[in-house]
């Protein structure tokens, strides 16, 4: 029997290393943490024969070498024991990969960028949906992509069958999707070898996890990988980098543009005009009106661009403009990017948790009333800060700064001669406070808004955010005394 390994315990891992058992591998899965949830998880993957490896990495040494390496999407593809892999000829490839082998048969929609790629992915998704299509959104966000193909999609497959019949095809035998929706990080396409979807969608292009990549340069060619290997590719044509670089690298895209007509970078697109999106599908054909932009209830012009990039992968997929229309209208918006909370006494809490670089920041703070009330912080990254310091010097009342970046945020607000700040260290702190401040400045709004990485506090900003949720609704909700309580107890 085949040997697999599958380094990283996470959801991905567990779904990798459940379908290479399917497919009849040995598999080993390790992990370098241990915790009582890894050790559950550890008991429930032995009764499926499946080895875990606690609290140790992946060692090749001796005779007993696998096969397959499957590597997690948090791991970094140029670890020591993943280069010997490769020189010893292992072959080894990401998650992502392993998903994209089982269910090539289907058509992909593949989403990347810098920002705006969840918001942009779910909107796909629901579009789809609202088409009676059935197309899961996976990869960096929802399920694991191992896990769509895990999927034997059982259930509604009379409905399902009927539906096809009425397609004139054949309902298929080994699942029932018709289209995957991807989200696919930098790490993904970084190890994904023939990810090749039939649309490939390309949001926005700022430096970022460049403490991975190097260089931009590398960071690019990394998410250009996936939009040279789709059928049909759509751009953000008001992305000042990959604008730049226009038709001359990219002759055959779908461009976008918020500004009309008169700013798509090519003879054919989606634009927005006189309050609707517009599609122009070939130099020659006429223009169309697909749908009201005042359909999608999310602010701000980015979201303008996302519907764009969104609209255009449904009309590319064939799918009818009523579709369209009822799943905007009904589309709520992706949790952890500028989803409202609640309302204390006339303030909006708005969580952007998922805003981890300077640039979402900037342009969550720009979406949002003014003044605002801003917190900060968390695990600083590389970048340029100068867009989001002068949004806040236009738009924010105050900061409050937690986590590790909070000194040094500090000090650059201080430079450019902002001293507004207060430094709270935690999310518990900040509430009471941005609460406190808002009603001072008579602010509208309290936003977080980290322009961070979350690792220092937190595993992730999903549960970031939802720390701030709960603070936010306990504190609205009139448990201010049970709050406080709580936070005396933390100090």
């Amino acid at each position: 029997m085949s040997k697999a390994h599958v380094i990283g315990l996470g959801k991905s891992g567990v779904a990798a290393a459940r379908l290479l058992k399917r497919e009849g591998w040995e598999v080993e899965l390790s992990d370098g943490n241990t915790s009582e949830t890894l050790l559950q998880q550890q008991q429930e993957l032995a009764a499926e024969q499946i080895t875990v490896k606690l609290g140790q990495s992946l060692e090749l040494n001796g005779d007993n070498l696998p096969q397959l390496i499957v590597v997690s999407p948090g791991v970094p593809w140029d670890i020591p024991v993943l280069i010997k892999a490769r020189q010893l000829g292992i072959e080894t490839i990401g998650e992502m990969e392993l998903a994209w082998r089982n269910l090539q048969s289907l058509p992909w929609v593949g989403i990347t960028g810098t920002n705006g790629k969840t918001t942009t992915t779910a909107l796909i998704a629901a579009i789809f949906q609202a088409a009676e299509l059935d197309a899961p959104a996976c990869g960096n966000i929802g399920y694991a992509a191992c896990e769509v193909a895990l999927s034997d999609r059982g259930q509604g497959t009379e409905d399902r069958g009927q539906r096809d019949k009425e397609r004139g095809r054949e309902t298929p035998i080994q699942n029932h999707i018709d289209w995957v929706i991807a989200e696919v990080s930098s790490y993904q396409i970084e190890s994904s070898i023939s990810l090749a979807p039939r649309i490939g969608v390309w949001t926005t292009f700022t430096p970022d996890h460049l403490s991975r990549h190097k260089t931009l340069e590398n960071y690019y060619n990394i998410k250009a990988k996936l939009l040279r290997q789709s059928e049909l590719q759509v751009f953000n044509g008001d992305d000042a980098y990959l604008s730049q670089l226009g038709l001359s690298a990219w002759p055959n895209a779908y461009w976008t543009s918020v500004r009309g007509k008169d700013f798509l970078i090519s003879e054919k697109g989606f634009y927005i005009e006189d309050g609707w999106v517009v599609e122009k599908l070939t130099a020659t054909s006429a223009p169309e009106p697909i749908v009201k932009v005042s359909t999608l209830r999310m602010v701000g012009e980015h979201n303008q661009q996302n519907l764009l990039m969104a609209v255009a992968t449904a009309r590319l997929a064939g799918i009818n403009r009523d579709a369209i229309a009822r799943a905007i209208l009904e589309f709520p918006g992706v949790p952890h990017r500028l989803e409202h909370i609640c309302t204390w006494e006339g303030i909006d809490f708005i969580n952007d948790s998922k805003a981890t670089n300077y640039d979402a920041a900037e342009v969550g703070l720009a979406s949002v009333k003014s003044p605002a009330i801003l917190i900060a912080g968390g695990e600083a990254k590389a970048g340029d800060d100068t867009g989001w310091l002068a949004q806040i010097q236009t738009k924010a009342a105050a900061v409050l700064l937690i986590g590790s970046a909070a000194p040094a945020f500090a000090q650059r607000l201080q430079e450019v001669g902002y001293y507004s700040y207060h430094i709270v260290e935690t999310m518990e702190r900040a509430i009471p406070r941005a609460a406190e401040l808002a009603k001072e400045y008579e602010a509208p709004v309290v936003l977080l808004s980290p322009a961070c990485a979350s690792f220092d506090q937190y595993p992730n900003f999903e549960v970031r955010g939802d720390d701030f949720r709960q603070l936010c609704l306990a504190w609205a909700g009139g448990a201010r005394l049970q709050y406080n309580s709580i936070l005396s107890s933390s100090l």
